[in-house]
This record gives structure tokens, C-alpha cells and sequence, in this order.
């Protein structure tokens, strides 16, 4: 289908004798906000962890954009456009939260973390990065060491050093783990604001959120996709209901964490 950028079919991993993830094929529409939800173990980071190469499949295939990426480097995954959200961002906390999207702003360009480049060549990147900054809400702070922003600060600096790549389909890896209410709106703003241009596919675990920002919700449970659909089908499907809170314990999934 041409409006796919990623689908996977019959994506399996095992983990000596274990079954991990199991048969999963996974469409996700481009332009969509698309989450990944299920109980604890039901194999969402391992999904992830396969769709960015981080883990080699037992058996199926994955395809981006109609590319066989099934034996791509995680390298090439991201050269791609496809980039997974907290993996590469803030990893330097004594650098100064400007310094930090600079560096994700050379990867493009070829010379990622070429500290030794001149600092003239470096501070060409300044108006860009502090654009981004100020995207995410993060202008004032742009000399300030990474590591003394607010946690919720630095989540939206993860997301700016992210969007510095210029991705094509971001992947969200529980992006609200930790937060408070406060920054809760503030990051989901910022994954509104991001998805404008991009596709996104995240695991999260609030509910409120995943109602709140996805157009498509997938279920997995046991490795498995138990349902798919948008927030109203998923959150009345018994099935769905029964693996979140067990059998007679409510009509819905309500709007809480799970």
C-alpha cells in the first residue's frame, strides 16, 4: 500500500526457547500518530528494538518506505529517516544544551561529533539549533549544562537534538516515563507539533495520552497483536479489556496508566 511507511510481516524473535514477539505484522500510515500499547511483557521495547535493528529478527521481515531494512545496520536505519527518540539524545550532560542539538545538527552534514572543527564552523549551526530550541520551549536555556535542566527539560531536549536529524518517522520509546502532569501536556504538545510533517510510532503507557494524540492504536499481549483500531474500538474490546485489568473488572480502559 503506498500510504505505508513501515509494515513488518510475521516479525518474530526468540530468546532461547522463549518467544518474545510472535508473528506481528505491524502497518503503520504515513502522517499518522501510531502507538504500540499492551501490558507489561507483552513485547513492545522488543518490537522496537527490532524495528531499529538494536535486535536481529528470528524469522519476518521489515519494510520502510517499501525498502527490505530486515538486515540493515541500525546505522543505515537512521540514515534512512527512521530514528528512535531517546537513544541518542542528552548522552552528553556537560555540554551545554546548545552544544547538544549541535551535535545531532552535524550528523546530516557528515562530521558528526567533530569537536575539533573550528569553532566558526560550529557556530554556523547556532541559529538552527536554537530554532529547535525554541520549538521545544527550551529558548533561555541554551547555555545552560544539560545536566542541570529539570527532568522534563531534558526530555524536550532529547526531543530537539531528535528532530535535529531531520527524521522522516520518529520512534518514541515510553516518552512520558517519569514526568509529571505539568510536562505531561508540554511533551505531548511537542509530539503534536513534531508529527505535523512526520510520522510517529510510540509505546507509551498512559492512556490519556495515547486517547489523546493517536489516530491508530496497536495491541500486543504475549507478543502477539490482539487488537488494532482507534481509541473508542480498542479501550471496549473485551479482549483488550481482560489482558490490561482481568475479566469483570470494567467496560473500558478508562484514561488512566496501565
Amino acid at each position: 500500500m503506498a500510504d505505508l511507511i513501515l509494515e513488518t510481516r510475521g516479525l518474530t524473535k526468540e530468546f532461547r526457547g522463549f518467544t518474545a514477539v510472535q508473528g506481528v505484522d505491524l502497518q503503520v500510515r504515513r502522517g499518522t500518530i501510531h502507538a504500540l500499547i499492551g501490558p507489561n511483557g507483552a513485547g513492545k521495547t522488543t518490537v522496537f528494538n527490532l524495528l531499529t535493528k538494536f535486535l536481529e529478527p528470528s524469522a519476518g521481515q521489515i519494510y520502510y518506505n517499501g525498502r527490505d531494512i530486515t538486515a540493515a545496520r541500525p546505522a543505515d536505519v537512521a540514515r534512512f529517516g527512521l530514528v528512535r527518540s531517546f537513544q541518542i539524545s542528552a548522552v552528553f550532560p556537560h555540554l551545554s544544551v546548545r552544544e547538544n542539538v549541535r551535535v545531532a545538527l552535524q550528523r546530516p552534514l557528515g562530521n558528526s561529533f567533530h569537536f575539533w572543527r573550528s569553532q566558526l564552523v560550529l557556530d554556523r549551526l547556532n541559529s538552527r539549533a536554537d530554532a529547535l530550541l525554541d520549538a521545544v520551549g527550551l529558548a533561555g536555556f541554551e547555555d545552560s549544562p544539560a545536566a542541570s535542566l529539570p527532568y522534563g527539560r531534558k526530555r524536550a531536549l532529547e526531543i530537539a537534538t531528535t528532530l535535529a536529524l531531520d527524521p522522516e518517522m520518529l520512534l518514541l520509546d515510553e516518552p512520558m516515563s517519569g514526568l509529571g502532569q505539568e510536562d505531561i501536556g508540554r511533551i505531548s504538545g511537542l509530539i503534536r507539533d513534531a508529527a505535523r510533517d512526520r510520522t510517529v510510532l510510540m509505546v507509551e503507557h498512559n492512556l490519556s495520552v495515547v486517547a489523546d494524540l493517536s489516530q491508530i492504536i496497536t495491541v500486543l499481549t504475549r507478543g502477539r497483536i490482539l487488537a488494532e483500531g482507534d481509541y473508542d474500538t480498542v479501550s471496549n474490546n473485551p479482549e483488550v479489556i481482560e489482558a490490561y485489568l482481568g475479566t469483570g473488572l470494567g467496560t473500558g480502559l478508562g484514561t488512566g496508566h496501565a
